[in-house]
């Protein structure tokens, strides 16, 4: 008998590749081959060259279950210290936005419990929510820096990103977010502390290897177009992707500022305006929406999706987890909430935690089921895509592979120690 074709063959499976030109790429009784970490053979199960024993070293029956590749969360505040329950608590009990903050609320409660958490404790706090996405089906995410807002902090959360993707075996891409927040000590040297970000932070991060892609908080009570120009031309200059918060609150412009730096995506978009739209289309900007917010937040000002469309804007869905106004960490509630709250259609929000959010990285070799495609794969205990945004909440997951090695279930969302 000759040595087996490839490493591992997957069969009897409903294939979502996610390919082009047919809804979700829909591949009915296919199979799925991984040599190393990659997927070397993709299609309908009858095409296969020969029988499945003769074909790989191992062969998996997966009776028809729905396999699809991993999810991708393009957009997380995930590393961060303490949470904000009590202010969730106070604000349903009628306390004001400036009530809660004079009580040492809002972001300045991260900050101060961010900063006052070493890396090995950041790490015990941050782990258990990387589980549970994972848990949801989440094999890539995106971790941002922000709740720092010193050198010191700020390389602390960026370490911890990197160390979470080490010990979970995910794919971790890390942005500087130092345009967060003014921190408290900056109040009356705002100049100062945009000086400190783009002269010493940044480049001080890029230099270690810490930083991905930059990001700002391009908003009335973030930062000004002008600033946020300033950190991205830094970027520019050291070679690293941009991408934004933009439009959230008000029109600050900031998508079309982000398109004009042929940034990676602008992020949120609820007050996009024709110009942003424009912008982004011919930039190929990809649009992240973050229905967790939204639905936090109690917004009434849905995102253009219709402008998005009709432009052919690229759109991507994220939880935003982070401890202040998207609390979640459910990718798939997060594509639920997208068809519910933003009306997008089952296959738009897949395309969005898949495709798109793997384009929102600047990530070419994952969100979808293709020879050469990294073999981030998961199996789920239903038999149609639609069903992944269809029930709220439940355990579906049935199987997970990561680069191609089958990660032993389950997995405990609670586990805080690395293993």
């Amino acid at each position: 008998m000759s040595e087996p074709r490839w490493d591992r063959l997957l069969v009897d499976a409903t294939l979502a590749t996610f390919a082009a030109g047919h809804p979700f790429g829909l591949v009915g009784r296919g199979a799925l081959a991984i040599t190393g970490d990659r997927i070397a053979w993709v299609g309908p199960a009858d095409a296969l060259p020969d029988a499945p024993e003769r074909l790989a070293a191992t062969v998996d029956r997966l009776d028809g279950a729905l396999l699809t590749p991993g999810l991708i969360d393009c957009h997380t505040h995930l590393v961060f210290g303490g949470d904000r329950a009590r202010e969730f608590d106070m604000r349903l009990n009628g306390a004001s936005y400036e009530a809660i903050a004079r009580a040492g609320g809002g972001i300045a409660s991260t900050v101060a419990a961010t900063r006052g958490a070493d890396e090995a404790e950041l790490l015990r706090q941050s782990l258990p929510r990387a589980r549970a996405l994972l848990r949801d089906g989440v094999t890539t995410l995106e971790i941002k820096s922000g709740y720092g807002l010193d050198l010191a902090t700020e390389r602390r959360m960026l370490r911890v990103a990197r160390r979470i993707g080490q010990t979970l075996g995910i794919g971790v891409c890390t942005s500087f977010l130092g345009l967060h927040a003014l921190p408290p000590e900056y109040r009356e040297r705002r100049a100062e502390y945009v000086a400190l970000v783009c002269d010493e932070m940044l480049p001080t991060l890029a230099a270690e290897g810490l930083v991905d892609a930059v990001d700002a908080f391009c908003e009335g009570i973030g930062f000004s177009r002008e600033e946020t120009a300033r950190v991205f031309e830094r970027a520019a200059a050291l070679g690293l992707p941009v991408k934004l918060h933009a439009e959230q609150l008000s029109d600050q412009d900031g998508a079309a500022l982000v398109a004009a730096h042929r940034g990676l995506s602008a992020d949120h978009l609820e007050y996009l305006g024709e110009g942003g739209l424009r912008a982004m289309a011919q930039a190929g900007t990809v649009a992240v929406l973050l229905p967790g917010a939204f639905y936090a937040l109690r917004e009434t000002r849905l995102p253009p999706v219709e402008g998005l469309r009709a432009h052919g804007v690229p759109i991507a869905i994220a939880t935003d987890c982070n401890p202040g106004t998207s609390p979640l960490l459910s990718l798939r509630l997060a594509a639920n909430m997208a068809c519910t709250l933003f009306r997008l259609t089952p296959e738009e929000a897949l395309r969005g935690i898949t495709v798109h959010a793997a384009r929102a990285l600047g990530l070419a070799d994952r969100g979808t089921l293709a020879v050469g495609q990294r073999a981030d794969l998961v199996a789920w205990t239903v038999g149609q895509p639609a069903e992944l945004c269809y029930w709220t909440g439940g355990d579906l997951l049935r199987a997970v592979w990561l680069g191609g090695r089958e990660v032993p279930l389950p997995l405990n969302p609670a586990a805080s120690s690395p293993e």
